[in-house]
């Protein structure tokens, strides 16, 4: 069948363990925030376009305490040695000395870097040291978000406990400033969005430019359908060079055409983008444009036709990420074909791409069917064997206790 799902490692009291390891202090509190599955958008959030995605049950936890020494120490379960960092050591660590900081802690560190950033009067009179224990089942580097779940556990605890003020967009913000600055990777904002702002049984239709967002009933369980994510387990980074690269193309690409962003084109506009782009740049602003006009389109037949009319959309965008962004792998593009041969109704790679998860439209009858020859494809294939497991729609950030 298939390897274990991810849920077999209870996070909420991993961290609180990890907790006790660090500090005798008890824990002020636990919050998390969850992975996210884009069911479409790729690549279009950086371009000021249009996703959909859907927080997922699995969770990051923060269980924190305070401690009296003035330092931020983070502590994690997939980390060695924790790291501990001076209060008044934080405005000047970001950007300009991260790489000082290793990478796992550069994102809840700089998440309270840019927390202060966001509201310097109120992180003035209320920041105090505390020691953060983080602990996750959302798998890492399957483009399922686990950064941003990161991000958003500590976001949320920090705004709690330095009584900072702040509403959950501009958390958000704070989290991909975090991810851009502190760690370096030039991604969007949807992953944050949606990991603090998903709710129970629907996606959110992000507009990244105006960061306005509208809950997209989904109806999957009254239609008797489940999303797979197909964890290919083939690790990528958002850091590393391909993901900058496509959006390197993406901004030229917008400047060649006279526009702010590639939000700014629609379909009519591609044979003229054709005619005055070289073939590479032409495909990944093409790949943006009917990218965004996908996500519309699922908003329109989900509402209208349910989601078994969304299964075309779904293996359109896997094409269009596969041949014009070309940022799909053959793991990829096998789980993809063989979930569909198997009777999926769609699928399609999800995240940043390079590795990672698939995602797969199917009746809850046939998961094991699905799930079945798609294992089959990767052991004919030689591939590692995949972990494939279902999903739900599922709420953001939160306090736990």
């Amino acid at each position: 069948m298939t390897a274990a799902s991810p849920d077999a490692l209870d996070p909420r009291k991993a961290a609180l363990d990890a907790l006790t390891r660090l500090t005798d202090a008890p824990a002020a509190g636990v919050w998390s925030s969850p992975g996210r599955v884009n069911l479409i958008g790729e690549h279009t959030d950086y371009n000021d376009g249009f996703v959909l995605p859907l927080a997922i049950p699995h969770r990051t936890v923060a269980a924190v305490a305070p401690n009296s020494e003035n330092v931020l120490r983070v502590t994690s379960t997939f980390a060695d040695a924790p790291v501990s960092v001076a209060l008044a050591d934080l405005e000047g660590l970001f950007p300009q000395a991260r790489e000082s900081i290793t990478e796992w802690a550069r994102y809840p560190l700089g998440v309270a870097w840019a927390l202060q950033a966001a509201a310097p009067d109120a992180a003035a009179a209320h920041a105090a040291g505390l020691d953060i224990a983080i602990a996750s089942n959302v798998p890492v580097g399957a483009g399922l978000s686990s950064s941003a779940a990161i991000e958003g556990a500590v976001a949320v605890a920090l705004n709690d406990l330095w009584q900072l003020g702040l509403d959950r967009p501009a958390l958000a913000r704070a989290g991909r400033r975090a991810e851009n600055e502190a760690v370096g990777a030039p991604t969007g904002i949807m992953d944050q969005m949606a990991s603090i702002l998903g709710a129970a049984d629907a996606a959110i239709l992000l507009d990244c430019r105006s960061l306005e967002v509208e809950t997209v009933d989904l109806g999957f369980d009254a239609a008797g359908l489940t999303l797979l994510v197909m964890d290919t387990r083939v690790q990528h980074s958002h850091a590393s060079g391909g993901y900058g690269e496509r959006r390197a193309s993406c901004e030229a690409g917008a400047a060649a055409l006279g526009v702010t962003s590639l939000r700014d084109l629609d379909i009519n506009d591609l044979d003229r983008a054709e005619r005055e782009l070289d073939d590479v740049t032409f495909r990944r602003v093409r790949h943006v444009v009917t990218e965004n006009q996908r996500v519309l389109d699922t908003v329109r037949m989900l509402r209208s036709n349910g989601p078994r009319s969304i299964g075309d959309l779904l293996l359109a965008s896997h094409a269009s990420m596969r041949d014009d962004f070309e940022i799909s792998v053959p793991e990829l593009d096998a789980a993809v074909d063989a979930a569909v041969e198997a009777g999926a109704i769609g699928a399609r790679m999800t995240g940043g791409g390079f590795g990672g998860a698939a995602i797969a439209l199917v009746d809850r009858d046939r998961i094991a069917e699905v799930t079945d020859a798609v294992t089959r494809t990767f052991v004919e294939r030689g591939f590692a064997a995949p972990t494939i497991f279902p999903v739900t729609a599922a709420d953001g950030a939160r306090r736990e206790s």
